[in-house]
């Protein structure tokens, strides 16, 4: 445990660096309130992604399934792949032909295959509950309505690399470039050619942004909360950290030395 690893953020944040080993979860570093429930924000889509990747493995939809506009498919809607653009009403491209970051597009599969049940509901039994994450919630949209701890969020992290949940294979398939080739835009950090993304997290590839310098598979997700989540299958590492203040230049500046500096510490530890 350090007293610097919040060096730069907002005071009141709080975060989280861990490994596991054989499994089991080595805490290498932690700081604030971990017990304090905030807005996960666009960190909502890692446990969104997670609960398709139980739906998949139970046989209860598949992510080749066409469930959007113009034949969308759930990995095509999960890797904002489908051509929708931020939300309902925005300009709309080809399927497959650019990476445009869609919360409507995270909605849409998700309303396809919750159909009239609640979504909260549906992530609950699918993910928060299995994971014994029980003050973690859907409230509000689930492209980016959970609030949960920053303790829970490194429970979610930990489901991720393990994984817990899902089977490896489905795990490995999320966390793989879909589309690889695709350009986008990851919001507050510009264009980057390629874009790689996978079926709900980010996948680091060659950008130079928000991941430091991690390796080009390790993956994740951040959100407008100011909220982040990022892993490494192979190094079994992961940081999680939630904010007091919204994302802003003080994250797009601070989190690209910021996770290099803890991957370092947390792997020379």
């Amino acid at each position: 445990m350090t007293s610097d690893l919040l060096d730069g953020w907002p005071a009141g944040s709080s975060a989280m660096v861990f490994q596991l080993r054989d499994g089991i979860v080595e805490s290498r570093e932690e700081a604030g309130d971990l017990d304090k429930r905030r807005a996960w924000a666009s960190v909502s889509k890692l446990a969104v992604a997670l609960a398709f990747g139980v739906e998949h493995d139970w046989g209860l939809h598949d992510f080749n399934e066409s469930v959007g506009p113009r034949g969308a498919t759930i990995a095509d809607l999960l890797s904002h792949s489908s051509g929708l653009g931020l939300e309902d009403g925005d300009p709309v491209s080809p399927i497959g032909t650019r990476r445009v970051y869609s919360n409507v597009g995270v909605d849409t599969a998700v309303a396809a295959v919750v159909g009239e049940r609640d979504a909260a509901s549906w992530l609950d039994q699918r993910v928060f509950a299995p994971l014994g994450m029980v003050t973690t919630g859907l409230e509000d949209r689930p492209a980016s309505g959970v609030v949960g701890s920053t303790r829970e969020l490194a429970t979610l992290a930990v489901a991720w690399l393990r994984p817990d949940g899902v089977a490896v294979a489905t795990r490995d398939r999320m966390i793989a470039p879909y589309r690889p080739d695709l350009d986008g835009v990851v919001p507050g950090f510009g264009r980057f050619t390629p874009c790689p993304w996978g079926l709900g997290p980010e996948v680091a590839g060659h950008k130079r942004h928000w991941m430091g310098d991690w390796p080009p598979e390790s993956f994740g997700h951040f959100g407008q909360s100011g909220a982040l989540a990022l892993m490494n299958a192979r190094d079994q590492l992961g940081v999680v950290a939630t904010s007091t203040q919204p994302f802003g230049r003080w994250a797009a500046d601070l989190w690209p030395r910021w996770t290099s500096a803890v991957r370092r510490r947390a792997l020379d530890g």
